[in-house]
C-alpha cells in the first residue's frame, strides 16, 4: 500500500525537527556571564614521618634498659613502629616504639644492628642502627682480704736442743685464723691455734727436714710462709763444763721485800742472741748449776728468778765461757 502525501509530509517534518534540534544542542555554548567555570582537582602530598632519639648503648646485667624514640607525622597519620635485630632479652611496643628489658647475667655481650622504624602506612623512616653492650653486674660478695703471715724460722739446730718457731699472723677483716703445716718433722709438734712449731730432736734424728710450709687461713683464703728446711746437726763431742753461781735476790725492783721467791731459770746457748737451752731450778736456795760435757766453742749463760705467782725477772748480765 503506498503512503499518502500527508504521511510523507509528516515524516519529512519530524526529520527536519530532529536535525534542527541536534544542531542547536551541538553548537550552543553557555555564555561566560552565566557564572560557570571548570574546577581544578586538589591533590595532597604525603611526606614520610619523622623519628629521632639517642638510645643508650650499654646496660648492666640485671638492670633495666629503656629507650623510646620521638616520632611525628605532618599529615597526622596513625604511626606504627617496627624493629629488627631485637635482643632476645628485650620487648618492643609497635605503638610507641619503646624498647625495654632486663638482661640476665648469662646474656652479657654486644647486640648489634638494632634498627627501629616508624611508618604512617605509606612511607617509613628509620633511626640509625645502634648496638647495646650488656656488661657483667658487680659481684654482691664483699671483697675480703687474705690473712698475712710472716716470720723467719731458724733453719738449723743441734740434736738434743729445743726448737721453737711461732709465726706472726693477722687478718684485716678480723676473721678467726687457723694454721696448718706441710712436711712437719716427726720430732716436732704443731699448734693449729698459734702456728707454733716446737720440738727437741734426738741424736738419731739428725738430718735435713726440707719443704716445711706453714699456712694461715681465715676460712676463705689462705697465705703461706715460704717453705723452709731445718738441719738437725749431730751433737758435738762434749769436752768441757761450766759451773754457774749466783746470789738470790732479796728485793723487788720497786725496793719492796721479795717474799715469794720460788726458784731460778738458767738460760744457755751457743749464740748470745739465742739462749734456747733452759733449765728450771726450784727453791730459793738453788744458787748454783753445772753444765757438763759442753761442746767446743763459746757458750753463753744468763739467770732469771721467778716467784710463786709466776712472775719472772729480767735476765741477768750475760756470762760466757769458751770450751777449747
Amino acid at each position: 500500500m503506498q503512503p499518502t502525501c500527508w504521511e510523507i509530509g509528516m515524516k519529512l517534518k519530524r526529520t527536519f525537527l530532529f536535525i534542527a534540534l541536534t544542531a542547536m544542542l551541538t553548537s550552543t555554548a553557555l555564555p561566560a556571564s552565566a557564572g560557570y567555570r571548570k574546577r581544578p582537582r586538589n591533590y595532597t602530598t604525603n611526606t614520610a614521618p619523622l623519628i629521632s632519639g639517642t638510645p643508650s648503648t650499654s646496660v648492666q646485667a640485671t638492670a633495666t634498659y629503656t629507650f623510646t624514640p620521638t616520632a611525628s607525622d605532618a599529615q597526622n597519620n596513625t604511626l606504627t613502629f617496627s624493629i629488627s635485630s631485637k635482643p632476645a632479652w628485650a620487648s618492643f611496643s609497635s605503638s610507641t616504639g619503646r624498647l625495654t628489658g632486663s638482661p640476665a647475667a648469662a646474656q652479657v655481650g654486644t647486640y648489634s644492628n638494632i634498627t627501629i622504624r616508624v611508618s604512617d602506612g605509606y612511607l617509613s623512616r628509620s633511626l640509625q642502627a645502634f648496638s647495646i653492650t650488656v656488661t657483667a653486674a658487680p659481684s654482691s660478695t664483699p671483697i675480703r682480704s687474705a690473712p698475712v703471715i710472716s716470720g723467719a724460722p731458724s733453719t738449723s739446730i743441734t740434736a738434743g736442743s729445743a726448737y721453737t718457731f711461732t709465726p706472726r699472723a693477722s687478718d684485716a677483716d678480723g676473721d678467726p685464723l687457723a694454721f696448718s703445716i706441710a712436711n712437719k718433722p716427726a720430732w716436732a709438734a704443731f699448734s693449729t691455734a698459734t702456728g707454733a712449731l716446737t720440738g727437741t730432736p734426738t741424736a738419731t734424728q739428725a738430718g735435713t727436714y726440707a719443704g716445711i710450709a706453714i699456712s694461715v687461713s681465715d676460712g676463705t683464703t689462705s697465705t703461706s710462709l715460704p717453705a723452709f728446711g731445718i738441719a738437725v746437726n749431730a751433737p758435738a763431742t762434749m769436752t768441757g763444763s761450766a759451773t754457774l753461781t749466783w746470789s738470790a735476790p732479796s728485793q723487788n725492783t720497786d725496793g719492796s721485800s721479795l717474799t715469794n721467791l720460788a726458784g731460778f731459770k738458767v738460760y744457755h746457748g751457743t749464740s748470745a742472741s739465742m739462749l734456747n737451752d733452759i733449765v728450771q731450778l726450784e727453791g730459793a736456795a738453788s744458787t748454783a748449776y753445772t753444765y757438763a760435757q759442753l761442746s767446743p766453742g763459746t757458750h753463753y749463760f744468763a739467770i732469771a728468778a721467778y716467784t710463786s705467782n709466776g712472775l719472772e725477772s729480767d735476765l741477768s748480765a750475760l756470762g760466757s765461757k769458751v770450751i777449747p
